[in-house]
C-alpha cells in the first residue's frame, strides 16, 4: 500500500464561525454535563463536544479559551471516571493559565481541575495539594460571585 500525501488546505471556517462553533459547543457541554444520568453514547457525545469546542477554540480564541477549553475537558474526564485523560487535560489548563498569566480566577479553577482528576485516580496527596492551592489563590479572587462559585465547586470533589 502506497501512503497518500495529503495536502493541507486552508480553513473552509473563518475565525468567527470558529468562534461560534467553540461557544456553542461549549455551552452543549455544559448542558450535558449537567445530567445526572448517561447512556454511554451520551458519554461518548459529552466527550466529543467538549474536544470539538476546545478544537475550535483553538483556531480563534485566546489563551484564556484555550485555557478554560482544558479545564472543561479535564471535568468531563473526571465526570466520566477517566482519570488519566482529566489529569492531562488539567495539567494543560494551569500552564496555559500560568504562561498567559489569565489571573487569580482560571488559575485556580486550573487547581480545581487537577484536584477532582487527583480524586477520580485514587491521589489523596495530590487531591489534598492541589485542593490546598485552589483554596489559597481563590481567596484571592476579588469578584465576590467568582470566589464564592470556586469554593462551591472545590466542596464538590470527594
Amino acid at each position: 500500500m502506497v501512503p497518500r500525501v495529503v495536502r493541507r488546505r486552508a480553513d473552509p471556517l473563518s475565525r468567527s464561525q470558529h468562534r461560534r462553533i467553540a461557544a456553542d459547543l461549549f455551552n452543549y457541554t455544559w448542558s450535558l454535563l449537567d445530567q445526572k444520568e448517561r447512556s454511554p453514547e451520551e458519554a461518548d457525545e459529552l466527550l466529543h463536544a467538549a474536544h470539538a469546542s476546545r478544537y475550535h477554540w483553538g483556531h480563534a480564541g485566546t489563551p484564556l479559551n484555550r485555557s478554560v477549553g482544558e479545564w472543561q475537558i479535564s471535568r468531563v474526564y473526571s465526570v466520566l471516571g477517566r482519570a488519566e485523560p482529566a489529569l492531562y487535560h488539567g495539567r494543560r489548563a494551569l500552564e496555559t493559565a500560568r504562561r498567559h498569566r489569565l489571573g487569580r480566577f482560571y488559575l485556580a479553577y486550573a487547581y480545581e481541575a487537577l484536584a477532582r482528576a487527583a480524586a477520580v485516580a485514587g491521589q489523596r496527596r495530590a487531591r489534598d495539594r492541589y485542593l490546598r492551592e485552589a483554596r489559597r489563590v481563590g481567596a484571592k479572587v476579588r469578584d465576590r460571585d467568582d470566589r464564592r462559585m470556586l469554593l462551591e465547586d472545590l466542596t464538590t470533589i470527594p
